[in-house]
């Protein structure tokens, strides 16, 4: 592993990343660095942490939107089959029910920091 220093919104951050990889992970550092920019500059949001986790969704979907067939697969959002991972009876298909707990209280969190905002931008 290699260590690698960027920077996103005036921060330093030392990364670790495969050796070849530096190139890829100074590419996303600039995307991510450049979509927490545009939020902070539009002057709504002041948050860090808001203004990463909106970067984030504004990033996440113009990814869909680039290969919607890469949308959420393999991750808690979605499977390679492209069902959404909930049971017929609304459980978590093959979720532990600790970690289902987890995610609806993570995902309940979420909802009440962007509710204070009424919207995403």
């Amino acid at each position: 592993m290699k260590q690698v220093e960027v920077q996103i919104m005036s921060q330093t951050y030392l990364l670790a990343c495969p050796v070849d990889g530096e190139e890829a992970l100074r590419e996303a550092a600039a995307k991510v660095d450049a979509a927490m920019c545009r939020i902070r500059d539009a002057g709504k949001v002041k948050a860090r942490d808001r203004i990463a986790v909106l970067a984030a969704l504004n990033v996440a979907f113009e990814a869909s939107q680039r290969d919607p067939a890469l949308v959420f697969r393999n991750s808690s959002f979605g499977t390679p089959d492209g069902s959404d991972g909930v049971a017929a009876d609304g459980t978590g298909a093959g979720l532990p029910a600790a970690a289902e707990d987890k995610l609806r209280t993570l995902i309940a969190r979420i909802d009440a920091a962007l509710a204070a905002d009424d919207r995403l931008l």
